[in-house]
């Protein structure tokens, strides 16, 4: 008897531990069951309804993709729901993702992880909505694609911490992307839009039990026996098909010289790890291995380049490059897209215009407005868009300033700046004038500090 009353209390001990761990998890629900409060829908014009405890997504002729988003943010996390879908609609799941004026007229974009009924079967791979495109398919994972159930409620579960996004579907794990386009960002459930098909009309995609973890997500990570795909230095298809290249393949320095070198410089830069170091020098205006360009000149171009700073540094990428017009000491002349620690370096107070000389500004001339830097320690992503004179700078996929090369407007900031003189020395020339080229090297600047680089991409327009 005493026997059989011991093993009932160390039964009941471990359902109560087993409940408890359990309980611990700190799960939130997103989705309450009954109305669609704190969900705001942009884009397209879907029909979201809630009906029987799930959210019921509608799809409507001749409407753009609809998306159902959270008001709030979130960055690392772990997110779980179940989903059940018509076989006739595609649809995802957003996360990460964002919406802004400036970004195709309000165009959600970012992370998508797939709700894919056809016979390909990609669901919960990870799709990069309205930007790169497919960045994990499930085209050598059969057992995921496996794992969907036709016609029924299934399970998606999701892991977003740090730069790192991993999924599974009906528990089976799917994919595995490292990648830090995007660090924060809302949720969204989306409707894909199907233009004119009659015979999509009406067809819909179900939601149910949302629920969240952003409370030290990392502490109930699961393992995952799915290999990672970094997309650092790489292009995706869309991206290749857009007619993007790489100007830094990760491993050599192909591509680039000294911009006062037939070659690239033997000291001051290196190829670590993927990245593109310039190394430190004691804070020197191109004092040790110096500013290095493109072997090429561009015209008309979009740049994109991740960065990362170390305490107190300065940098800059500069473009529209002359390396001919300053042969003596400091840096190459052209535009420049300021890279600076805000924080701790001096430059940030100062400039020809308040504020012209911190990080994303172009450089002395015109200052970036409603920027967000991250935080020191994380990737930051610059964006150059210039074509037919008009230029723009992005940073974090934001855009932060814009301006028109040869107005008025320009060549008055520049009377006024440091950059008069050069000007001037152009003139002399018989050149454009100071940031009028119509094509020049792209350069990374040596400013004696650290800086690293990486995805180095750039197309011609």
């Amino acid at each position: 008897m005493k026997f059989y009353q011991k093993s009932l209390l160390s039964l009941s001990l471990a359902l109560i531990l087993s409940t408890s761990a359990v309980a611990a998890e700190p799960w939130m629900s997103i989705f309450n069951g009954k109305n669609l409060a704190g969900w705001e829908q942009k884009n397209g014009k879907a029909k979201y309804e809630v009906k029987d405890g799930a959210i019921v997504g509608t799809s409507t002729k001749n409407t753009p993709n609809s998306f159902l988003c959270s008001n709030r943010m979130y960055d690392d996390f772990i997110l779980e729901l179940e989903f059940k879908v018509d076989p006739k609609l595609n649809s995802g799941v957003q996360i990460r993702s964002n919406s802004f004026p400036e970004y195709n007229n309000n165009r959600v974009h970012g992370y998508q992880i797939e709700i894919d009924p056809s016979p390909r079967a990609y669901t919960a791979g990870i799709y990069d909505e309205a930007r790169r495109g497919w960045l994990y398919n499930l085209s050598d994972n059969e057992k995921a694609r496996k794992a969907f159930k036709q016609g029924e409620w299934n399970k998606i579960r999701v892991e977003a911490i740090g730069d790192t996004i991993k999924t599974w579907i009906n528990d089976v794990p799917a994919a595995n992307l490292v990648d830090d386009m995007t660090y924060s960002g809302f949720i969204a459930l989306q409707v894909h839009g199907i233009g004119n098909d009659s015979a999509k009309d009406g067809t819909q995609v179900c939601w149910r039990n949302i629920r969240i973890i952003t409370q030290d997500p990392a502490r109930y990570a699961r393992e995952t026996t799915i290999p990672a795909q970094s997309w650092y230095n790489k292009l995706t298809s869309d991206e290749k098909n857009q007619g993007w290249k790489l100007l830094f393949d990760g491993k050599t320095t192909n591509g680039w010289r000294g911009a006062r070198l037939d070659s690239f410089p033997d000291h001051g830069w290196k190829v670590d790890d993927g990245l593109l170091v310039v190394m430190e020098s004691g804070g020197g205006e191109s004092t040790a291995g110096g500013d290095i360009v493109t072997t090429q000149k561009y015209g008309n171009f979009e740049l994109k380049v991740d960065f990362l700073i170390t305490p107190g540094a300065n940098s800059g990428i500069k473009y529209y490059v002359d390396t001919t017009l300053n042969k003596s000491t400091g840096s190459s002349i052209g535009l420049e897209y300021q890279i600076l620690d805000d924080l701790l370096h001096p430059d940030a107070k100062l400039g020809n215009h308040e504020g012209s000389r911190k990080v994303a500004c172009l450089y002395d001339l015109i200052q970036a407005k409603d920027k967000s830097p991250r935080q020191m320690g994380q990737w930051n992503h610059a964006r150059i868009f210039s074509k037919n004179g008009h230029v723009e700078h992005w940073l974090n996929g934001r855009k932060v300033l814009e301006f028109e090369r040869g107005s008025k407007e320009f060549r008055k900031l520049v009377s006024e700046s440091k950059y008069k003189q050069w000007s001037e020395e152009s003139i002399k020339r018989n050149q454009p004038q100071f940031g009028e080229l119509p094509e020049g090297e792209i350069l990374l600047q040596d400013h004696g500090n650290t800086v690293s680089f990486r995805n180095v991409k750039i197309r011609e327009l």
